[in-house]
């Protein structure tokens, strides 16, 4: 089941400059994991030190935000598109 994953820019580093990577998994724990196994760093960046989502880190499943589905218990199938997005902070107006 090959899954599409859109990488942000801060973590394009990680991912060997892709904006994309093909992983395979069957909900967004086993994607994370995933991530890691093949580009090491990657899941401090987007989970705590207790492995939690960070909160400042939000991923949609086929532009569905994970927070009103299952969290990281989210469902995958073949040909699901993910999207990290950092959280972008304003500054004063």
């Amino acid at each position: 089941m090959s899954i599409k994953v859109r990488i942000p820019t801060p973590l394009q580093k990680l991912t060997q400059d892709k904006s994309e990577v093909q992983v395979e998994a069957k909900d967004i724990r086993e994607l994370i994991e995933d991530l890691e196994n093949n580009f090491p760093g990657i899941k401090q960046r987007i989970c705590d030190e207790k492995g939690v989502l960070r909160r400042f880190i939000n991923i949609y499943v086929n532009e569905e935000d994970i927070r009103f589905l299952k969290k990281d218990k989210t469902p995958l199938k073949d040909g699901d598109e993910v999207s990290i997005i950092p959280a972008i902070a304003g500054g004063a107006l």
